[in-house]
């Protein structure tokens, strides 16, 4: 019998994922750059633009932005277990695939990626644009195991076999602040 995950880690990234436009395929690669109010570099998501990150992509598109997003392992496999559909992890259209540990339970909290520290935003549940570019059965084989939409709050870089660590509240005021990750 599968054991379920710690709630609270520690886990690791197993693979991370790009695309350069929406729409378009995602692609693998082994680290990427993180950037405090911008997302990551080279990403669909990336805030190219001037000032502040719009926290709404405007109208119509009720899910707002995010600069990452992160799925679990094991809801793909639960997703072809239960439900019969195999899912990549570049299929999933998430930046980062992670394994043993639970996301869910971090939104609203603030989580460290090797040095790069994010904070959950909110669930990143499926949508009808997703199941339209990958496979029909989507919706409602990820509801409430789509993966956790985050924001950079310090940058860095993430790379593949990174540890993942949620942070006890009392670590969050000790972090030193980053002036700028920008080149």
């Amino acid at each position: 019998m599968a054991q379920s995950p710690p709630p609270y880690g520690p886990g690791r990234v197993t693979s991370l994922h790009l695309a350069a436009r929406t729409g378009e395929p995602t692609f693998r690669v082994a680290e990427a750059r993180a950037v405090t109010g911008r997302g990551l570099a080279g990403d669909r998501n990336y805030w190219a633009g001037e000032g502040p990150r719009p926290r709404r992509r405007g109208t119509g598109r009720a899910s707002g932005v995010c600069d990452v997003t992160l799925i679990e392992a094991e809801a793909l496999e639960a997703l072809a277990r239960e439900h019969g559909i195999t899912l990549t992890p570049a299929e999933c259209r998430r930046n980062l695939v992670c394994r043993e540990i639970r996301l869910n339970p971090l939104v609203d909290q603030e989580f460290r990626i090797g040095v790069v520290v994010l904070r959950g935003l909110k669930l990143s549940e499926p949508c009808a644009r997703l199941e339209q570019l990958v496979r029909p059965g989507l919706i409602r084989g990820l509801l409430h195991r789509g993966g956790l939409r985050a924001e950079v709050v310090r940058g860095g870089t993430i790379r593949v076999g990174d540890r993942i660590l949620p942070l006890p509240h009392d670590a969050r005021q000790l972090a030193p602040p980053v002036t700028s990750d920008l080149p």
